[in-house]
């Protein structure tokens, strides 16, 4: 499978990071795992483009951070969502089932999997 480059999916990062942090605290490279893992390593996000990200969100107050001791034993920053950023996701979420489901419509993407149902 073709990996996905971190800057064609920029308009999503953000997106994928609140996901990543909906469960739990997770330190930056903890988030990029987590995406490549859920993507089945389709997706690398470069550090060049998630701290970016995360602080960006950080400063809008979608998410908040704090130093803890990594897995390693090394002090890293982790990441949690804050109240803000658990609406910010859930509009989000459907914002993007609706613009994807309008992308497909116009690809015939929607037809295509009709009629393999059917």
């Amino acid at each position: 499978m073709a990996r996905v480059p971190s800057g064609s999916i920029y308009g999503t990062l953000n997106l994928l990071i609140l996901k990543a942090l909906e469960e739990r605290a997770l330190h930056g490279l903890g988030v990029a795992e987590w995406i490549e893992d859920r993507s089945g390593s389709s997706m690398e996000i470069k550090e060049g483009a998630l701290y970016p990200a995360l602080h960006r969100l950080r400063n809008a107050g979608l998410v908040e951070d704090e130093w803890r001791e990594a897995p390693s034993g090394r002090p890293a920053r982790f990441y949690s969502l804050t109240r803000d950023g658990r609406e910010e996701l859930s509009g989000e979420i459907q914002r993007w089932r609706s613009h994807a489901g309008a992308v497909s419509r116009l690809l015939g993407l929607t037809e295509a999997a009709e009629a393999l149902r059917g």
